[in-house]
Order: C-alpha cells, then sequence, then structure tokens
C-alpha cells in the first residue's frame, strides 16, 4: 500500500472517529451594560429572559433594540443577558455593509479600536464607541470535554463541516471552562457559506 493511499485512510478514519460538536450559529445579537439597559428602556430596568441559551445561566432577553449606522439601520436586533460590564454589539460582516460601519473580527471583549455605532432602545440612545465587532469564530467547551478533544483553552484548531457544501474552518479558537457546554459558534455569514444551521454536528481535524 502506497504512501498516499495510507494517508487517506488515515484521514478518513480520523474524520469518522472524532467527536460531533454541535453549532450554535449567532445571529446579530447585543450584550448590554446595566447603565446602558437603563438608557434604552428606562431607569431601573432589567432584561426579561426570553429563551434559555445553551451556555449555562446565558439567555435571549425579550427586548430588542435598533441598530443605526451611516448608511442603514438594523432592526429588532436581539439583547442577550445577563447584563455585561461592558456593552458588545456583534455583527456579520454583511451587516457591517449595510450600516455602512467597519468592525474587526474579534474575539468577545477584544474591543480596542473596534466599531462604532448607535444603539436605539424606548427610552433613549446608546452610542457605542470601539464596542463593535464580528465575532472570531470559537468553540466553547468544559475542561472534561478538552481533556476528551485533547485540546487546551486558547489553541486554535481545524473544524471540518460535512454538509452538501462541505467546509473547514481553520483558526478556530478553544475556550475552556466549567461554566462552558459543548458548542461551536459561527456568525450567520459563515454558517450559509457552509449550509450549517443550529444543532448540525461538526468536528474536530487539526490542532
Amino acid at each position: 500500500m502506497n504512501q498516499a493511499l495510507m494517508e487517506t485512510i488515515r484521514t478518513r478514519l480520523t474524520h469518522q472517529s472524532a467527536p460531533a460538536i454541535p453549532v450554535g450559529v449567532s445571529n446579530r445579537h447585543v450584550h448590554l451594560s446595566q447603565q446602558d439597559i437603563e438608557a434604552l428602556f428606562g431607569p431601573g430596568y432589567v432584561l426579561t429572559p426570553f429563551k434559555p441559551l445553551k451556555q449555562p445561566n446565558q439567555f435571549a432577553a425579550q427586548e430588542c433594540v435598533n441598530v443605526v449606522g451611516p448608511k442603514g439601520t438594523l432592526t429588532k436586533v436581539r439583547v442577550l443577558g445577563p447584563a455585561r460590564a461592558v456593552s458588545q454589539l456583534e455583527i456579520s460582516r454583511a451587516d457591517c455593509f449595510a450600516l455602512g460601519i467597519r468592525a474587526p473580527v474579534r474575539e468577545s471583549g477584544d474591543l480596542a479600536a473596534s466599531g462604532d455605532a448607535l444603539l436605539a432602545g424606548p427610552a433613549g440612545y446608546v452610542s457605542l464607541k470601539e464596542q463593535v465587532i464580528c465575532a472570531w469564530r470559537h468553540i466553547h467547551m468544559s475542561c472534561a470535554d478538552a481533556r476528551r478533544l485533547n485540546v487546551v483553552n486558547g489553541q486554535k484548531v481545524s473544524v471540518r463541516a460535512a454538509t452538501e457544501r462541505p467546509l473547514v474552518f481553520d483558526d478556530v479558537v478553544v475556550r475552556v471552562s466549567d461554566g462552558f457546554t459543548l458548542e461551536f459558534h459561527i456568525d450567520t455569514d459563515e454558517a450559509n457559506a457552509a449550509g450549517l444551521k443550529n444543532n448540525d454536528l461538526v468536528s474536530i481535524i487539526a490542532g
């Protein structure tokens, strides 16, 4: 058996045996500080949970805001809770074009020199300054998941989507915490490119 054929068989076996990771497609959304919640919805306002997210203690709120940019507006952008220390808007590259803003691809919380936008709520407005990003694709997992998948926090891996439009996502950041549930997060642009939807399964193929 020649070397090329052996490598092909080895690769196929790796793909077949790799543990499956469920997909979570992140549509545009915003995380708000309590100060900004009150500016947008009124003094003393508390977010109202609409449905829980897979990540523990995280939820989609009933509240939505409009996002205003130089070229256009996105309406009914969902607020995610609970409140955070710093507000952060996460949108896709297609959303950037629609709004007429520039937002870098970043990990959550890495906001220096990021994008600007205006949020509009029923009680007022909030101006976001260097608080808008396109989220870097990543995998949430527990410490037990990390051991099973043989990866560590902060590592970048490649993830294979075996769909009708198969695609390999490189430079996927691994985030490890016992407060996390196993889930591969991508935005709508990336999901559409690979034909992926929520709860589809993908696998890690390389470190």
